[in-house]
């Protein structure tokens, strides 16, 4: 896990926290900042994606990822406009364990003027291996 970081732009903050989506499975900004990021996701039931198990739905992970992946990419530098989704690969591990809230880390590992790149993981809180690891292209908003 990132040292604890303080928010550097409340706007930032509040852009990912206000959105309709983000706020609908209740997304929650942690920590953020020098390119880095945390964020977690409460486990619902209504996203529940195998009845049987109980086990989460891969796109509410898919969508944790692609979010703090995004929060990273815009504490990266100074931005000037926000960052978009280019291309994002998602490996998933294993399945997250039921009623666990599932926790992401972010970091963006190389920026350019048009290009940032960002690794991502997602944890249920367990020591076992990730649920899903991510790699990431944002544009840049530098």
């Amino acid at each position: 896990m990132i040292d604890e970081i303080p928010i550097p732009s409340e706007q930032v903050k509040l852009f990912f926290m206000n959105l309709p989506f983000s706020k609908y499975i209740g997304l929650k900004l942690e920590r953020i900042g020098n390119g880095q990021a945390v964020m977690t996701m409460p486990y619902q039931k209504n996203f529940i994606g195998d009845p049987k198990t109980g086990v989460l739905h891969g796109g509410v992970i898919t969508t944790l990822l692609d979010s703090c992946c995004g929060a990273a990419v815009m504490t990266a530098g100074d931005p000037k406009t926000s960052t978009a989704t280019i291309d994002l690969r998602i490996d998933y591990m294993r399945p997250a364990k039921p009623e666990r809230t599932i926790i992401a880390e972010a970091m963006c590992y190389r920026v350019t003027n048009s290009v940032v790149f960002v690794r991502a993981n997602a944890q249920d809180g367990t020591k076992e291996i990730p649920i899903a690891t991510a790699t990431g292209a944002f544009t840049s908003p530098f």
